[in-house]
């Protein structure tokens, strides 16, 4: 399904002029939000690999894994009610191991928006805290953002 990022004026002019020529009938459909940000995605994976490597237990891959069932399933169940069906059929029947090896499978922080990348970067900091990890500040760009983001919550 085409899709497109509406994040300023001129963006929502162009969107209106592809609209009047597009063929009729059509359906849309649009989300409000923006996509997580790269930024957030990589400040992920660089935690991931700093808890991996503190840890010494396991990979980077599965500690993502670990963080997107124990902190993204849950943010994304609150959001959406589709999500929340797929995931009383799918995952509440299966143990623990076979959770997490869905996990692999199962689309989680790529369908976050921004606000909801925050808040599971703010879970994983708050545990990698509890337990002795030391994670690596984010850059002071993105954790401004990531603060306008916090606040409009």
């Amino acid at each position: 399904m085409a899709h497109r990022i509406i994040s300023t004026e001129g963006d929502r002019i162009d969107f209106l002029k592809f609209v009047s020529g597009v063929k009729l009938p059509v359906t849309f459909e649009w989300t409000p939000g923006r996509d997580r940000s790269l930024a957030q995605n990589k400040l992920m994976w660089l935690w991931a690999q700093e808890a991996a490597d503190q840890r010494g237990d396991t990979s980077r891959v599965e500690v993502q894994r670990e963080w997107k069932l124990r902190h993204g399933v849950p943010i994304l169940r609150a959001d959406s009610v589709e999500f929340r069906v797929f995931t009383d059929l799918a995952l509440k029947p299966l143990n623990y191991e076979q959770r997490m090896t869905a996990m692999s499978f199962v689309p989680v922080t790529s369908e976050f928006k921004v606000p909801q990348m925050v808040a599971f970067l703010d879970a994983i900091e708050r545990e990698c805290a509890v337990q002795g990890i030391r994670l690596t500040d984010p850059d002071p760009g993105l954790a401004s953002y990531q603060e306008r983001y916090r606040r409009a919550a």
